[in-house]
């Protein structure tokens, strides 16, 4: 992108958005806000090479500006107002944190001259967003946007990605700068790469080892980093795992794909890591969820030998401490182990991957779903009927399980879920996602909680033009806090109950088609109308309470805890 250095006198919000120009921006999502007016103008003159998206509320905003980033690598670009509009921001960026993608959230401001009085809507945004962000700052003097900008967008992708904050006081951004101001530069990614001699160490630790098990994950990830991993993993016969929400690294097909560590993994493949005598951690922080809570990998010690690569070095040794570990960017490190002499295979490798992949295969074998709605087998037709390089979008919440355990993914980002948990990010990033990737098919899958923590932006979905199928499982309660409840304290049901509104109503009046699916065999007519509709559509799936999770219903879960807690039935 042609970007000049720009005539004078400039406002600070010009010299921004000719920032923004330099760094490649080309779409921006956002809430628009009175102290930050002047972007907006500015925005208006750059209409053509960055493309404006106005959300509902600022949490759809940010979790649009995060799925945006997953997708591209770059980082999601957002702007909302101070006070309410930073706290609504928040939750996206915390899941741009945990996620490791890069974001970059400008926050409009008091005017300088009011700070610190508690002006209207003020808050300290520095202090607020230090701990959710790789870094905070407050820009007061536009001559220094250019440096503010560039740092942004370079922390945003250096090492380990993720979100930058930037508050913008009123006033500087319609301050006039005389002088001309340089853009500066485009930001581009920084990434170590693994030394020789760690690279011999990991040979010499593969070589020792009988069964060793690859735990992908992280940001960072790129389209050939996962060729280069599996041509390794070929060569070496060493079997794949995910961890949680990063199926879409690797072909799910695939012969040396095992499955994935996520709430509620799969018990063979939870075996076949207790059986493992070398983890190899790769770009996977090996956090709660992945590890079952410290004890599917021991911390801080792990009974296996552990390889340890990871794009921040903090990370490196804060919770486990790895026989090898190595402070590499994921793409550099994959290169390295495509060029990597695995010298003689151990005789049984191929036997290990064999049977881990069968166990794979295994899990796909469907568990009926209480009613007559049967969730297996829906996903089982979306996958016939559906492109393979479909988007598949999920938030957070019980239902997400079935997503986990049956759908096949088979490209390179085509998952888009918040490994931080975060209800209500289905909605906004489908809407994103279809408007990175228009070409692409995107199914949005929520519950009926999760639905409506941000179900508003279909409306941003219409308005601009992204037409996504919004499927909505619902049970009538917060699934997962009923299963926890019904666990520890079994009928005392308090607070998980929802009753809720006419969904394919709802889907009416926001313009799309809505349907609602109460037997299985209704759901393809029902997915092909939604498939057919210009502005998209939305089926409710009616399941009833019973229908808890993948594995148990709600009755078995009551009933396993009256036995415990010998209340008996």
């Amino acid at each position: 992108m042609t970007v000049d250095v720009q005539p004078q006198p400039r406002t600070g919000a010009e010299i921004l958005v000719n920032c923004l120009r330099r760094q490649e921006v080309d779409r921006v999502f956002c809430v628009p806000g009175e102290s930050y007016l002047a972007v907006l103008d500015a925005l208006h003159d750059a209409r053509e090479a960055v493309s404006l998206v106005v959300c509902r509320q600022e949490g759809g905003v940010t979790n649009m500006a995060e799925a945006y980033g997953k997708l591209t690598g770059r980082p999601g670009v957002a702007f909302v107002t101070r006070g309410p509009g930073a706290t609504n921001a928040s939750i996206g960026v915390h899941t741009a944190f945990q996620d490791s993608t890069p974001m970059v959230l400008f926050i409009g401001q008091v005017a300088r001259e009011f700070k610190d009085r508690e002006g209207f809507q003020e808050v300290d945004l520095v202090a607020m967003f230090r701990p959710l962000a790789k870094w905070a700052a407050e820009i007061t003097d536009p001559r220094r946007i250019p440096e503010y900008v560039h740092r942004a967008f370079q922390t945003a992708i250096a090492g380990r990605p993720g979100p930058v904050v930037l508050s913008l006081p009123e006033d500087m951004l319609s301050e006039e700068v005389a002088e001309p101001v340089d853009p500066g530069l485009c930001a581009k990614p920084l990434a170590a790469a693994p030394g020789e001699q760690q690279m011999r160490d990991f040979a010499a630790l593969l070589a020792g080892s009988e069964r060793p098990l690859v735990i992908l994950g992280g940001g960072g990830w790129t389209a050939q980093a996962r060729d280069d991993l599996l041509a390794f993993a070929e060569r070496a016969e060493v079997p794949i795992s995910a961890s949680l929400r990063c199926q879409d690294y690797v072909p799910n097909e695939h012969s040396h794909y095992a499955g994935h560590f996520s709430v509620g993994a799969e018990p063979s493949l939870v075996k076949n890591l207790a059986e493992a005598d070398l983890v190899i951690a790769l770009g996977a922080r090996l956090g709660e969820m992945t590890t079952g809570g410290y004890e599917l990998l021991k911390a801080p010690r792990p009974r296996q030998k552990l390889v340890h690569i990871y794009p921040d070095p903090e990370e490196l040794g804060r919770v486990y401490q790895a026989d090898l570990p190595i402070n590499a960017g994921l793409a550099p490190f994959a290169a390295a182990l495509r060029r990597l002499d695995p010298g003689a295979v151990p005789a049984g490798r191929a036997a290990w991957v064999a049977r881990l992949k069968q166990d794979h295969e295994r899990s796909y074998e469907p568990i009926p779903t209480p009613g007559p709605v049967d969730l297996p087998a829906i996903f089982r037709h979306l996958q016939e009927v559906l492109p393979r390089d479909t988007i598949a979008v999920s938030g957070a919440g019980n239902y997400t399980g079935w997503v986990h355990k049956y759908w096949r993914f088979s490209t390179f980002r085509s998952q888009l879920a918040p490994t931080s948990g975060a209800m209500g990010y289905s909605v906004p990033a489908a809407v994103a996602a279809k408007l990175t990737c228009p070409e692409r098919t995107v199914i949005s899958f929520n519950g009926d909680g999760c639905f409506l923590m941000n179900g508003q932006e279909m409306a941003t979905g219409v308005q601009h033009g992204a037409a996504v199928v919004y499927i909505v499982a619902n049970n009538s309660m917060y699934g997962t806090i009923r299963m926890h409840q019904e666990r520890e304290y079994p009928t005392r049901i308090s607070g998980t109950e929802l009753r809720n509104p006419d969904f394919p109503m709802l889907a009416r009046a926001y313009g799309l088609v809505g349907l609602r699916v109460e037997r299985t065999e209704d759901f393809p007519a029902a997915l092909a109308e939604a498939l057919a509709s210009p502005t998209g559509g939305l089926i409710e799936l009616v399941l009833p309470q019973e229908a808890l999770s993948v594995r148990a219903n709600l009755s078995k879960f009551r009933q396993a805890a009256l036995e415990r807690l010998g209340k008996g039935a």
